[in-house]
């Protein structure tokens, strides 16, 4: 049945009806909030008001994600073993298809069967509040892994894909999407160094088995505070932290302190090196250095960056350093600035150190701008925000969010919701999993974890995608909705932008489904978003009081835009230096210094303020453990974010044109197609580092 979408100014006056303060009723839900009382869509309704809670007695559990196995923990045993089973058989079947697309396809299939036990695992060890749940999809994520490394030697599965990609007719008669999944899939083949003799065979897995260790023990590193004796502080500072003993415990820098004492001596204990964290990374940067030259490629960095936007580290080097070019004389009149306040503030220590920036640059905001988030808070309701969303999304990509109702057992919390993106014409593409609200033991950053890719299936039909987006946000009360910062509410708009990748992904393959792409272009969508949540003609359609109807003021936010661009260059040099060390670490070796000399030379030359002695930032980098070679992808991807703005939705953000060539160019083929080709096609231009580095600076001159 088609669904009628209505158009956006009739939506926008259907979502939210305001009385005073008489008894209206509403099919689609009421809230009393003070003297107002407010009437919401049923999609505002779900986020802005409790879950009522409800007896299961007799319902039936029809498991996580409607998943027949995971009514208990032990489920995760039972999908495990029907994994086992069908990943056999397609093992087999592949092993003997003839050469030809049939031998991408069970790739796929047998991928996909792998993944979806494997991604829903690895969301629910995350998500569930129920530890028997975690530690049992823990487990999960374990024994699937190891059957993964099982695969990536297997010489059979190694043999059939050889022969394909040798078999120059039979990549010819495939489509451009079936031979780049196909090439993927050695790619992946031959990371575990299946193509070489058996003893450096045997070294590949081994050095990969060793960088999964030394990431995991850098990380915890990372992580651990620093504790020093309480003699090493004066006693007018020791107290300003946690105390165990006769130890000082140093958990953070302490960045927001308005003590300059207490932000330095911070600073240079909690950085204090570590000489076994040392250990840990230069041997966990030496070992992927050794498995990248092993397994065929000069450096890591090569090796990271084949099939991405950037496609190797000479381009990534050239672009990180003319970024940093173009920003250095706006960086050194924002630290000229934060001098000026500082000197004011302390006179007797003037001087800017690396401390200081995130105090001051916070500081100058406030008294500059006057900025109270929670004066803003009001006007972005969840309820309000999520209705932003549909109706943005309806004219873009004519597309509805649909509440669901969910059956018992179906979510791991009550207060999940569940949507039905529906598109005007072609039905449902998906399905997100929205876990917004905070609970204990929940963890805080946001994240967007992928449950089931789409892809075409036998039948013809589509496997439809299903994600989770958790974020983590105050649930709403009797007498209020949940309130968004305008930070909150931006980081709901980016994280919307992976959703809405992986839901408008229409590829044939989900090993190439929606984010599943290099990590410079993954991120292209949900910073795009966040343009969005920056436009007034956006937040006009929703941005309203949720007690008195009134339209967020224009001046304010002008205000909050204003305040963002301030420190905007100084905070993005010190992006373009983490980079740049990461490019570096991951460069050619021996790297000939030690990493802490590596990073003292590249920010005494990158940043503008000079290193400080007896310090180590890097050991407390942990981006180096999941994005090693790639932490340039979130400047990249905001220059190229910055470019589709401004060329295609800047003048018209609710065109529907654009919205419709935007999918077809880029969101529909995820990573089934080259990302630098594919942002080329919807720019109608080729992409150069020069256009790159000057929409980030352009983006600074508005």
């Amino acid at each position: 049945m088609r669904n009628v979408l209505i158009p956006c100014n009739r939506l926008v006056r259907l979502l939210r009806v305001r009385t005073g303060s008489s008894h209206v009723l509403s099919s689609v839900g009421r809230a009393v909030w003070g003297r107002e009382v407010a009437t919401w869509s049923p999609l505002g309704t779900a986020f802005n008001t409790k879950t009522a809670k409800r007896l299961n007695l007799f319902r039936e559990n029809v498991g996580l994600f409607e998943v027949p196995e995971l009514t208990s923990p032990s489920g995760f045993q039972r999908a495990e073993a029907k994994v086992a089973r069908e990943a056999a058989e397609l093992v087999e079947a592949t092993i003997g298809a003839p050469t030809g697309i049939q031998v991408v396809q069970l790739f796929d299939k047998l991928s996909d069967t792998l993944c979806r036990v494997a991604d829903l695992a690895d969301c629910i060890r995350v998500v569930h509040p129920n530890p028997k749940f975690a530690h049992a999809a823990q487990q999960t994520c374990f024994h699937i892994g190891a059957l993964v490394e099982q695969l990536n030697t297997n010489i059979g599965l190694y043999d059939a894909l050889k022969r394909l990609l040798h078999d120059e007719a039979a990549m010819a008669s495939m489509d451009e999407e079936s031979r780049r999944v196909a090439e993927l899939f050695m790619f992946d083949f031959e990371i575990s160094g299946i193509h070489l003799p058996d003893l450096q065979r045997e070294m590949a897995v081994q050095l990969n088995e060793d960088i999964l260790t030394l990431g995991s023990d850098f990380s915890k590193g990372v992580n651990t505070p620093n504790a020093v004796p309480k003699s090493v502080l004066p006693d007018h500072l020791k107290y300003c932290f946690s105390v165990d003993g006769d130890k000082v415990i140093v958990q953070n820098m302490h960045s927001d302190s308005g003590n300059d004492a207490i932000r330095e001596a911070a600073y240079k204990l909690y950085l204090h090196p570590n000489p076994q964290q040392e250990r840990v990374l230069e041997t966990l940067l030496s070992a992927r250095n050794r498995l990248a030259q092993l397994v065929g490629y000069p450096t890591f960095a090569h090796r990271t960056l084949k099939g991405t936007m950037a496609r190797d580290p000479e381009t990534v080097m050239s672009f990180l350093k003319a970024t940093g070019e173009g920003l250095i004389h706006r960086t050194m009149e924002e630290f000229s600035l934060m001098r000026k306040y500082k000197a004011k503030h302390s006179p007797s220590n003037p001087n800017l150190s690396p401390w200081d920036p995130p105090y001051y640059s916070a500081f100058i905001k406030a008294d500059r701008f006057k900025i109270d988030p929670t004066e803003y808070a009001p006007y972005f309701s969840l309820g309000a925000c999520m209705e932003g969303l549909n109706c943005l999304f309806s004219q873009l990509y004519r597309i509805s969010l649909q509440p669901q109702e969910t059956h018992n057992g179906e979510i791991w919390d009550s207060e999940v919701k569940k949507l039905a993106v529906i598109h005007e014409t072609e039905g449902i593409l998906g399905h997100i999993y929205c876990d917004f609200f905070q609970r204990p033991g929940k963890p805080h950053h946001d994240c967007h974890f992928t449950i089931r890719g789409g892809r075409q299936l036998d039948n013809g039909d589509y496997q439809i995608p299903v994600v989770v987006l958790m974020l983590h946000y105050p649930p709403p009360t009797m007498t209020k909705p949940t309130l968004l910062t305008p930070g909150m509410m931006e980081n709901l708009f980016h994280e919307m932008g992976h959703a809405m990748h992986s839901m408008l992904a229409r590829t044939r393959y989900q090993h190439v489904t929606g984010t599943r792409c290099s990590t410079d272009f993954a991120e292209v969508p949900s910073v795009l978003m966040e343009y969005f949540a920056s436009d007034y003609r956006v937040l006009s359609q929703f941005a309203r009081h949720y007690q008195t109807d009134e339209t967020l003021p224009e001046d304010m936010l002008r205000k909050l835009c204003d305040s963002k661009k301030l420190f905007q260059a100084s905070e993005l040099q010190q992006q373009v230096l983490y980079a740049i060390v990461d490019q570096v670490y991951h460069g050619k070796h021996p790297l000939g210094k030690s990493t802490t000399d590596i990073f003292a030379e590249l920010q005494n030359k990158y940043y503008g303020l000079p290193h400080v002695q007896g310090t180590a930032w890097q050991l407390r980098f942990n981006h180096l453990v999941g994005y090693g070679a790639k932490y340039y992808s979130y400047i990249m991807s905001r220059a190229v974010a910055s470019r589709l703005w401004h060329q295609c939705f800047k003048d018209d953000p609710f065109s529907g044109t654009m919205g419709e060539r935007y999918r077809r160019e880029m969101l529909a083929h995820g990573g089934g197609k080259d990302p630098k080709l594919m942002v080329e096609s919807m720019l109608q231009k080729q992409l150069s580092t020069e256009d790159l580095v000057q929409s980030l600076l352009d983006d600074l001159a508005e």
